[in-house]
């Protein structure tokens, strides 16, 4: 079968004769096909999905190579055949689709614009009725409504269901998916590949799908390849390289996936951090659903965390996580209820609250927002320090450096400012900022959800070392359920706003009573390894504790 796609040599430099970011990347898509591209953060491989479609940016050029579409050298087509293709022949669905819907558009109207560009025949009120339908197969649940709403009024699901449905409006022939899943949660993860693969399969569409997911890649793509450093390490059948990886990056790849760690016995002290009935709510009012009622965020929450205990919140977007974490790190004022530290209430305005918020630390989910661009990275970490008066200047100098040290980063880097690193290091600069006033209770929320598998195996052997050493006990918040059954000790499973099951983690893994917890271990697969060095696809215990056949 002729290739729908042709990769041939592909080299992108930074400007004529300037360093190459991509070098001699070969690859074919057949009509039809899932091929995935993994690899580390700066492997090239957004790049080289761009370079498909022509949008790669201005300092990029081709050195080398071509990349032919449907018999189209797209490296040579002029801006009406690219014109032409974009859209209505290559689709691409980005990864952080908030940036990539226009923000001063009704849904609607972006939706039908592809219409009106390349399809002349279909006149106003056909358009609707398409977009309508459309909106409809890809679950929104009021699609009159959604036509007169705002990106902004949807949740990171919904916005990725909507430009799954602008792409495949026009049936395109290829689909480019970016990280189509990265930051959704377990069960909306799986229904936008689910929903993606239903369309694609339906109209014959091929898809590229780029992502760092591995057990993602496994469940749903024929054929991948993997890249390091602007180059192809391997390529193959998917279920080949997993079970007989040939190069030593993808070994080290398939070595980074999250495995869970033995057991740890319940310590039997007292809990350093207890909640009871600890209520949140939001009131306001949204123009898509004519709601004025105020939202309960949180509903009579109850749990508790020990010393030295990692407890984990899981659940869907919208299911209250964050709103928790943030209300017993005093960022929001509960409605009801009550935080205890150490067996005693903490009010935000009696005495013991400035004791329990230097003990009580926070490491936010994206670290470079949550950092001053304007600050160094010593500054902010010693910002930390500045109620300590028992340490001089230099002191807290010191203990900036050391925590540095500690996080794998070194004192140079306090001089440095936030754009100058990585997300991987950004997100170091957040632990140390956390663990600097060496805190009894740090609350992590998603701290490794945007970092590839590589990094985030880094960051989370990083935070067990440094629980280990100084004895902090945490609140691990994440929707990642393979990163949570390595880090916890026990888990707590949240839904609008309440608690629906709590247990150790071999409990809620192995023996989940809750239909949604059952709900949440199946949505994603997990990748287990094999006694010849790879690993194969599996899905995660059902409710009986029997295991699923492998994929």
């Amino acid at each position: 079968m002729k290739p729908l796609v042709s990769v041939s040599h592909l080299s992108l430099s930074v400007g004529a004769g300037g360093r190459e970011i991509v070098s001699d990347v070969s690859f074919d898509i057949a009509p039809g096909e899932m091929l995935g591209i993994v690899g580390e953060s700066g492997s090239g491989k957004t790049q080289v999905a761009r370079a498909i479609v022509g949008l790669t940016p201005p300092p990029l050029v081709r050195a080398a190579g071509s990349i032919l579409f449907d018999g189209v050298d797209m490296t040579r087509a002029n801006a009406r055949t690219l014109r032409r293709l974009r859209g209505a022949r290559i689709g691409m669905v980005f990864q952080e689709p908030m940036t990539s819907l226009n923000p001063s558009m009704t849904i609607g109207r972006q939706l039908e614009e592809g219409l009106e560009l390349h399809r002349k025949d279909l006149n106003a009120a056909a358009r609707r009725e398409r977009v309508l339908d459309m909106l409809a197969r890809v679950g929104i649940r009021d699609p009159a409504a959604a036509l007169r709403a705002w990106p902004h009024e949807f949740s990171g699901g919904m916005r990725q269901r909507m430009m799954l449905a602008s792409v495949m409006l026009l049936e395109p022939a290829l689909l480019i998916a970016d990280e189509p899943t990265t930051a959704l949660d377990a069960v909306v993860q799986r229904d936008v590949m689910e929903l993606m693969v239903g369309l694609t399969r339906e109209h014959g569409t091929a898809v590229l799908m780029i992502s760092h997911d591995l057990p993602m890649v496994a469940r749903y793509t024929e054929r991948m390849v993997v890249m390091q450093g602007g180059k192809v390490l391997e390529t193959g059948a998917t279920a080949d390289i997993l079970a007989h990886p040939r190069h030593p990056y993808t070994r080290k790849l398939l070595d980074a996936m999250p495995r869970p760690r033995p057991a740890r016995p319940e310590p039997a002290a007292e809990p350093i951090v207890e909640v009871r009935g600890l209520q949140v709510e939001y009131r306001g009012r949204s123009r898509l659903f004519s709601r004025s009622a105020p939202v309960h965020a949180l509903r009579g929450i109850d749990l508790h965390v020990r010393p030295g205990e990692v407890v984990a919140v899981v659940g869907g977007s919208g299911s209250g996580k964050t709103t928790l974490g943030r209300a017993i790190a005093g960022l929001l004022a509960p409605r009801g209820g009550q935080i205890l530290f150490q067996g005693r209430p903490v009010d935000r305005h009696g005495p013991g609250w400035t004791d329990y918020r230097l003990n009580c630390q926070m490491v936010f989910q994206d670290p470079y927002s949550s950092l001053d661009p304007r600050m160094t990275i010593g500054q902010q970490v010693g910002e930390g320090l500045r109620p300590f008066t028992q340490l001089d200047a230099a002191a807290k100098r010191d203990r900036v450096r050391e925590v540095l040290e500690e996080v794998g980063l070194g004192g140079d880097y306090a001089r440095r400012y936030p754009h100058e690193l990585s997300g991987g290091q950004r997100q170091r600069v957040a632990i140390a900022r956390a663990v600097v006033r060496r805190p009894s209770f740090v609350i992590a929320d998603e701290p490794v959800s945007a970092l590839d598998v590589t990094v985030r195996a880094q960051v989370l052997d990083l935070f067990a070392r440094l629980q280990e050493r100084h004895g902090f006990s945490c609140l691990f918040i994440s929707h990642d359920l393979g990163v949570v059954e390595q880090v916890a000790d026990r888990v707590v499973v949240m839904r609008e706003g309440a608690i629906v099951e709590q247990g150790t983690r071999d409990e809620i893994f192995g023996r989940p009573r809750d239909a949604y917890t059952r709900t949440l271990l199946s949505a994603i697969p997990a990748l287990e390894s094999t006694a010849d060095g790879g690993v194969r696809l599996r899905w995660r215990l059902p409710a009986d504790g029997s295991d699923a056949p492998s994929a």
